[in-house]
């Protein structure tokens, strides 16, 4: 059993993209469409999940399991070509990776204090730990090597 695991569970705090309130989700039924406590719609966790700026130091800090975050901006032509492929990561990896996507242009601040200087870059997390990156546009088995390496 993973550090991960036994340690606090495998949970991750994510915001409701519908009423914004912050939900511990159990990554172990994420593939059963978990819910919003006080809303009741779903989180969709085969896809990239959106988050905003101040929510990343916890999402990475607490998650039970890997997380993957996408720095995009929308006017970027290469994160537009990244964005099937985090689509498809994401899908295949439902519960044990997380992945999430934040907007460079909607929180500056975040992104210079992760050291973003070009678009997509994508880091990985573990134990709220950063222990991969990658700039630019690169073919899911890049990714699939970077899961695997770390």
């Amino acid at each position: 059993m993973s550090d991960e695991t036994s340690a606090g569970g495998r949970k991750a705090t994510l915001r409701c993209a519908f009423c914004l309130k912050l939900n511990r989700v159990d990554m172990d039924r994420a593939v059963d469409r978990p819910v919003c406590g006080e809303c009741g719609r779903p989180f969709l966790l085969d896809r990239p999940v959106k988050i905003a700026g101040d929510d990343l130091e916890r999402l990475v800090r607490e998650a039970g399991v890997s997380v993957l975050v996408d720095f995009y901006a929308d006017w970027c032509g290469p994160c537009k070509v990244m964005a099937p492929v985090l689509d498809e990561l994401a899908a295949d990896h439902v519960g044990e990776l997380l992945v999430a996507k934040l907007d460079t242009d909607a929180s500056p601040q975040v992104s210079a204090s992760v050291g973003i200087r070009g678009v997509p870059t994508l880091i990985l997390y573990r134990g709220g730990s950063e222990v991969a990156r990658q700039t630019g546009a690169v073919p899911r088995s890049t990714l699939d090597q970077m899961l695997d390496a770390t």
